[in-house]
Order: structure tokens, then C-alpha cells, then sequence
């Protein structure tokens, strides 16, 4: 090689490595500059939801997770997939998930009825152990009679076609209590083609995309050229704003997911004690601009509207809550009402949020097509949720369960407006009813969004750092 070649390849490897570091030092202003502005298909902007998350929302929400009433979720993780044999596994012991001792659990949760946090329900006698009130709604025979006759018509109403969720059995025997405190959503070493293929399931199967459309990122995808997902965002834009939206939901869960995996990862263990925390390459492998090709600042703009979503219902089931005869109900008189007054505190301020998501503008056509619409939008989004089942790791399988029951819910009260409307104030309603299966799964889901936004500024600082 001659001395003039070998100085040429010098000079460009010398450029090469100028140029790496010139795109380095601007990756944090294009992420930032790229996860920022107004939202699609809503009127909100990010800057907007930062601040009204980090100042309002994110110090309550966390308080309000470390309340024996939220932090202990029942859950079945023993149910067969119903699409595939599950052949994955954890990389790592952290996958595992410990359940709570029956000693543990505080007895007004652990009494046997999934409904436990009605005073109507909760009027009875000390409970010194979990069988002696096994039957659902062991009323007090001081309640009049139409109360009592109140109280069963609701407790065996099925509303069952209102459930976008498959939800578990509690009583199942392999239904557990699981401390979600103690364990918590992170990263677990669950990859490659299990966790792949739920994901592409999901994706693929219930998001009312035909097949001819190739995700941008898919290994499976054709070469497209430059194309870098466009086609597919044009072929979006063209659907109705039902299944934009439901594409975005599913989305902006994923990406949440990810965030809490990246915030939250296994750095090194020595001696048998780990070390947590931020894993920068792995959240510029999963959200970059660069790395993914436009397609990670989409993935994080579709989690704000996921939050929106959820903030929406949040503000609308407020009613539910607000009536006397609602009793979060632990056993513990005084934390139970300072969990009431901290979740209705929580409501007041997610009313005062001034740009809401709409959701009439959804399901607003002709009734007849509307229904049909909204049905398909249901069972698509059920299915997702069957899926959970199908995820090879305890831990992930958790807080994915947790989160799809979660958002489920939000979706049940987003569409169930007249109903909670006409919520009495000192009895039981027919008409529309949260297990409070539910109620732990919509707070700890909207705990976990709240989480990760925050999680996603404190990756902006550390980027604006290592600048």
C-alpha cells in the first residue's frame, strides 16, 4: 500500500470518527427536538403533559402505589397460552416472581370478595381471617331490605360485555396475591423469539393491519429501499380515528414497557447483589432517531397519548369515587380513608388538566356502524389481553397482565359515560361496576405511564450530560 493511499485512509478514518462524534453530541437535541410539540388526533402538546406530570401527578401517584389497597394485585400466572405453546424463558433468577404469604395480606383484601371496597359490602362483622367472610358481600342485617335486595341484584349483574379484558378467575387456586412493591417492573433478560413473537402477534394480528403492510422496523419486512416505515404511516393516516387510536394505545404501551426496562436494568451483580439503574445504549438502541430510523421519538409520542387516554378516564370515573358508599377497604379504618381522600385528591387534579382528550369524537358515525365499530374495537383489544398468558416470563407476564387490564379498564370507563352519570349516591349500581381487580390494575397502569415519563426526562438529562 503506498504512503499516500495509507494517509488517505487515515484522514477518512479520522473523519469518520469527527463525524461520530458530531452526531453524539446532537443526539440529545434530536431527541428532544423530535418528542415534543402537538400531539396527533388531540389538541395537547408534550411540554404540557411534562410539567403537569412532574408537578401534579408522578409525587401522588407514587404515594398513592405504596397503599396496602394498591400495591397487592390478585393474578393468575399459571394460565396456559391459548394461541401457541409458550417456549421462552428468563435469562436471568430476577424473572421470577415472589407471591405474597396469606399472612401478609390485610384482611379486609384477602376476605373474599372481589367487590371489596363497598361500605355496603364492608358492613360486617370483624373479620378475623379470610373464610369467615368467603361469601360475596357478607351483609349486615342492620341494612334495610331494599339495600340487601340493592346489593345482590348488583353483585350478580355480568357485565361481562362491557369487559374489554380477559380477566382472571381470583378464585382459581392458582389465583395469587403478588406485592407488586416487591416486585418490580425491570428488566429481566426475556428476549429473542418469545418475547418477539407476542409482540408481532399483537402487532400483526389485532391492530386492523392487513398484511400487505409491513411495520417500519420488522425484521420479516421486504427490503424497502428508503421507504423507512412511511408506506405504513401513510397507509395510518388513512384509517378511521378509531383505529389510529388503537394502533397508538398499543404503541405507547410498548414503548412505556421499554422505558421501564431501559430505566430499570441489570448493570452488573457483584457477589450475588445487583446494581440497578439507567442503561443509556439500551434506550438509544430502542428510541433514538438515528438507531431507529425515525421510528423511536414516534414510539414516545404515541406513550403521551396513551397517558392522555388514561388521564381521561381517570377524570371521568371521579363520580364513581366520589360517593359515600365507596369504601376503599383494607380492614385499617384510617389508612383506608387516607387512601380514599389521597385517590380523590389524585381526580380533583386530573379534572383540572385543561386538554383532555375528546372521546366522543370516537364511535360517532351512524349508530348501527358505530356499535359494530366499537364491538371490533373491543374484541380486538380482549384478544391482546389473552395474549399476556402467552409471555414467557413470570415478571413481564405481571406487569403486562397488569398494565392491558389497566388500560382495558380506562377503555370501559371512556365508554361508559351515561352510566356512571346516573351512578346513585348511597346505593349499588347495576348500570356500571369496577371489581376492584380493576381499580388496582387502572391505578398501578396509569402509575406505571406517569413513571415512565418521568423516566424519559431524567434520560434527556443524562443525554444532555454525556454531551
Amino acid at each position: 500500500m503506498s504512503r499516500g493511499v495509507r494517509r488517505a485512509g487515515a484522514g477518512q478514518g479520522a473523519a469518520a470518527a469527527v463525524q461520530l462524534l458530531v452526531t453524539l453530541s446532537f443526539l440529545p437535541s434530536v431527541v428532544e427536538a423530535q418528542v415534543t410539540g402537538v400531539l396527533d388526533d388531540c389538541l395537547c402538546d408534550v411540554d404540557s403533559i411534562d410539567n403537569f406530570n412532574t408537578f401534579k401527578i408522578f409525587p401522588k401517584i407514587k404515594k398513592l402505589q405504596e397503599r396496602d389497597y394498591f400495591r397487592y394485585y390478585k393474578v393468575n400466572l399459571k394460565r396456559p397460552c391459548p394461541f401457541w405453546a409458550e417456549d421462552g424463558h428468563c435469562s436471568i433468577k430476577d424473572c421470577h416472581v415472589e407471591p405474597c404469604p396469606e399472612s401478609k395480606i390485610p384482611v379486609g383484601i384477602k376476605a373474599g370478595s372481589s367487590n371489596k371496597y363497598l361500605k355496603v359490602a364492608n358492613n360486617t362483622r370483624e373479620l378475623e381471617d379470610c373464610e369467615q367472610a368467603s361469601k360475596l358481600g357478607a351483609i349486615n342485617s342492620t341494612l334495610s331490605n331494599q339495600s340487601r335486595e340493592a346489593f345482590i341484584d348488583w353483585a350478580r349483574y355480568d357485565d361481562s360485555q362491557d369487559h374489554f379484558c380477559e380477566l382472571d378467575d381470583e378464585r382459581s387456586p392458582a389465583a395469587q396475591y403478588v406485592d407488586l412493591l416487591l416486585n418490580p417492573e425491570r428488566y429481566t433478560g426475556y428476549k429473542g423469539s418469545s418475547a418477539w413473537r407476542v409482540w408481532n402477534s399483537i402487532y400483526e394480528e389485532n391492530c386492523f393491519k392487513p398484511r400487505s403492510v409491513y411495520r417500519p422496523l420488522n425484521p420479516l419486512a421486504p427490503s424497502r429501499g428508503e421507504d423507512d416505515g412511511e408506506s405504513f404511516y401513510t397507509w395510518l393516516e388513512g384509517l378511521c380515528l378509531e383505529k389510529r387510536v388503537f394502533y397508538k394505545l398499543i404503541s405507547g404501551l410498548h414503548a412505556s414497557i421499554n422505558l421501564h426496562l431501559c430505566a430499570n436494568y441489570l448493570l452488573e451483580e457483584t457477589w450475588g447483589k445487583p446494581t440497578w439503574g439507567p442503561n443509556m445504549k439500551e434506550f438509544k438502541r430502542r428510541f433514538d432517531p438515528v438507531e431507529t430510523k425515525g421510528e423511536g421519538p414516534r414510539r414516545l409520542k404515541n406513550l403521551y397519548f396513551l397517558y392522555l387516554i388514561e388521564l381521561r378516564a381517570l377524570s371521568k370515573v371521579a363520580p364513581y369515587f366520589e360517593r359515600s358508599i365507596v369504601d376503599l377497604y383494607t380492614g385499617n379504618v384510617k389508612e383506608d380513608a387516607d387512601t380514599k381522600t389521597l385517590l380523590l385528591n389524585i381526580f380533583q387534579d386530573t379534572k383540572s388538566f385543561p386538554m383532555h382528550f375528546d372521546e366522543k369524537s370516537m364511535f360517532a358515525g351512524d349508530k348501527k356502524g358505530a356499535k359494530s365499530l366499537k364491538e371490533e374495537f373491543r374484541l380486538h383489544f380482549k384478544n391482546i389481553s389473552r395474549i399476556m398468558d402467552c409471555v414467557g416470563c413470570d415478571k413481564c407476564r405481571l406487569w403486562g397482565k397488569l398494565q392491558t387490564q389497566g388500560l382495558g379498564t380506562a377503555l370501559k370507563i371512556l365508554f361508559s359515560e351515561k352510566e356512571i352519570q346516573k351512578l346513585p349516591e348511597n346505593s349499588p349500581s347495576k348500570g356500571f361496576q369496577l371489581t376492584r381487580q380493576e381499580i388496582v390494575a387502572l391505578l398501578n397502569a396509569f402509575g406505571r405511564l406517569s413513571t415512565s415519563i418521568k423516566e424519559l426526562q431524567n434520560f434527556k438529562v443524562l443525554l444532555q450530560h454525556s454531551r
